[in-house]
């Protein structure tokens, strides 16, 4: 094992191009900048190929070219730059490729978009929320072995944060077990009409006249079915005796963690959940581990978003309240004082107490 000391936009970057990554598209937009620009150091070394986009909507209809061929391809952008590539991950989705894309996002004020999208039609992706580099170092393997397998996008959702602390990490390939073919791929070497291969969103089948658009439909809607039933991950600690259940997503949950540990060494009865897949959501995970408890707590870095699924998943068994809210620093890029430890156990110290968390 060789650790190496990395900022997390680097080792994002490298963990990338040892999965296999050989092509890189899109367009600076702080914090995602810096992943951008080490694609662009590190991708021509390897043969590979990273463009600085005239858009988000280049950046992203670039990446489309190159999965058709069959290669492993990425994009990104923040929040507001994966709003101009809705329509074509929504495309891309139906169109079965295996697009991998990146939110370095401003805070954590995109779940909905993460999570619901704002495309067309009936379409899912896996989004992974990494709580630190070494964990993104991993997921990103992942997302691309999860892309290739079901042939469907799978978003990393990341802040600034991930982006820029650095941390001792070993960017090792991980292995998984051997892909499908990629017998769809439109790679040039077949170009005989009975032999041509068809990529598209709406369903054509090659030698059908027109098209079936409920059995395309029903067929991609089995397909995140199986999605839903084999890929959630979640991670949960002291949640077997806790009165009060904390739930955090991404970086946020560190500083959960953190306290949830100092209130337990304390003899506090305090539990700790977090999604690691924000879809699909490990909602029969989160339904267990909040039996018993008197009381659900959401420490999300917004207005209310993940608290939707909490109350989703816990049905009633539990009241669920928020104890995070909009945080962010006068850049915009989401480092408030949320993220500090001393105020998150003011925070879960007061919903112990049943008391209302201002926000």
């Amino acid at each position: 094992m060789t650790r190496v000391l990395m900022e997390g936009s680097e080792a994002i970057a490298e963990a990338a191009i040892v999965a296999g990554c050989r092509f890189f598209a899109g367009y600076p937009m702080t914090p995602f900048t810096e992943l951008l620009e080490n694609f662009a150091k590190k991708l021509p070394a390897v043969g590979g190929t990273s463009i600085n986009a005239e858009s988000e909507i280049e950046a992203i209809g670039m990446a489309w070219g190159a999965l058709a061929t069959g290669a492993r391809a990425a994009t990104g952008s923040t929040g507001q730059g994966l709003a101009l590539m809705q329509e074509s991950l929504s495309e891309i989705t139906r169109a079965e490729l295996p697009l991998v894309y990146f939110n370095m996002a401003r805070g954590q004020y995109d779940y909905y978009q993460a999570t619901r999208g704002g495309g067309h039609g009936d379409y899912r992706h896996i989004v992974f929320a990494p709580i630190d580099v070494h964990e993104a170092v991993a997921l990103t393997q992942t997302a691309f072995d999860l892309a290739d397998r079901w042939r469907n996008p799978v978003m990393i959702y990341g802040d600034y944060l991930l982006a820029h602390t650095s941390e001792a990490v070993d960017v090792a390939e991980l292995e998984f077990p051997p892909l499908p073919e990629k017998t769809w791929a439109v790679d040039g070497t077949l170009g005989a009409t009975g032999t041509s291969r068809n990529i598209n969103p709406i369903g054509m089948t090659k030698g059908v006249k027109g098209i079936e658009p409920e059995s395309f439909w029903k067929r991609l809607q089995t397909k995140h079915d199986r999605i839903a039933e084999s890929c959630a991950r979640f991670e949960a600690e002291s949640i077997e005796d806790a009165d009060l259940l904390v739930v955090a997503f991404g970086t946020m949950a560190r500083f959960a963690r953190y306290v949830v540990r100092q209130l337990r060494r304390e003899g506090v009865r305090v539990g700790y959940f977090r999604p690691i897949t924000l879809w699909p959501y490990p909602s029969d995970a989160l339904a267990e581990a909040a039996q018993g408890v008197s009381r659900v707590a959401v420490l999300e870095q917004n207005a209310g978003q993940m608290i939707d699924d909490v109350r989703l998943s816990i049905l009633g068994e539990a009241p669920v309240v928020p104890i995070g809210g909009i945080s962010s620093d006068e850049a915009g890029f989401g480092i408030g004082p949320l993220f500090d430890a001393e105020t998150i156990r003011e925070r879960i110290t007061l919903s112990l107490a049943g008391q209302e968390v201002p926000r």
